[in-house]
């Protein structure tokens, strides 16, 4: 089902509007599966841990893990990282919410082959009072043959993104952004998306706020389908763009629109973006059957797969 957007919004270009919702299944809001998600997000682990240094030392850390008692992990700090750094870090969801997925069901050290015997911290850098990206090296070994397996963690935490199809006229349109990307050096076409801002957890309403901000229309949390929560529990309703490196999850969420084709036309090149993040932003519109050659975007592409296969399976509605 598409949600029908009336014919005199042609406003919305101008100042966030709501866009009505259109009738879900129970089984398909995200209140229900996510209520489940971020428990799992949010369950505490114990684990102790205690802090020491000296003048001629470098800052270090111990950590007793559960599934390690009596192997104290190591917890050091890189030259030039400053007390207070090593000390936010330590502390930070991020470096906490790491530890404790080591020892989940699925974690590196859950069966015991393996363990962490080492942590050096080596970067911290900072979004206002809180910490935006963690970058770590750790020393996990395999007990069975004695050596390191890659741990080299560029830390950023949970995020979401929208993949938001329009129908207009017959043609089904997809809503991205086209923005700088320096790492890459390129200029991307890509699903809006953002990085939770806090330890709560909420991934519905930041995929609204993402989409206000980039986008300019404001959604309704009722209209978003969790297109994640389609996965099998073990992912953890999760996909992960480049866990050989990076601990980012991402949900990915789904809105269905009708919009008049004056809507298209007026999206279609508009500047958007948080001007105090320094977000340079423009709204694209691509019909969606073009969309999956036409962006190098993970997070569209893996939308467009669990999107496609939901539809196949019936899970969606018609």
């Amino acid at each position: 089902m598409w949600t029908e957007i009336g014919k005199n919004m042609t406003h919305l270009l101008r100042s966030p509007m709501p866009l009505s919702a259109f009738a879900l299944p129970k089984r398909l809001v995200v209140s229900f599966p996510l209520a489940q998600l971020l428990h799992r997000h949010t369950a505490p682990r114990p684990f102790c841990s205690r802090m020491s240094a000296t003048p001629s030392t470098s800052l270090t850390h111990s950590v007793s893990l559960p599934t390690q008692l009596g192997q104290p992990v190591q917890v050091l700090a890189a030259p030039g990282l400053s007390d207070s750094e090593f000390r936010t870090a330590i502390e930070s969801s991020l470096f906490r919410q790491w530890l404790k997925n080591l020892e989940c069901e699925n974690g590196i050290l859950a069966n015991g082959n393996m363990t962490l015997t080492q942590v050096l911290i080596q970067g911290v850098d900072m979004f206002g009072k809180r910490i935006g990206f963690l970058k770590f090296k750790a020393d996990i070994i395999d007990k069975g043959t004695g050596k390191k397996v890659p741990g080299i963690v560029f830390a950023r935490g949970p995020a979401v993104t929208v993949l938001i199809l329009l129908e207009s006229e017959g043609t089904i349109y997809a809503v991205l952004t086209e923005q700088v990307r320096v790492p890459t050096g390129r200029v991307v076409l890509e699903l809006p998306a953002g990085m939770l801002d806090d330890d709560k957890g909420d991934f519905v309403g930041t995929a609204v706020r993402e989409v206000e901000e980039e986008i300019g229309i404001r959604l309704k949390l009722e209209d978003m389908v969790d297109l994640t929560a389609f996965l099998d529990p073990s992912t953890g309703f999760k996909v992960f763009p480049s866990p050989g490196g990076c601990d980012e999850e991402l949900g990915l969420f789904l809105y269905r629109g009708r919009v008049d084709k004056n809507i298209i036309t007026q999206l279609e090149g508009k500047e958007t973006g948080c001007v105090k993040h320094g977000e340079l932003i423009k709204v694209r519109v691509v019909p969606y059957e073009k969309l999956w050659h036409t962006t190098p975007d993970a997070k569209a592409l893996m939308a467009i797969a669990i999107y496609e296969m939901a539809k196949k399976e019936g899970l969606l509605p018609q």
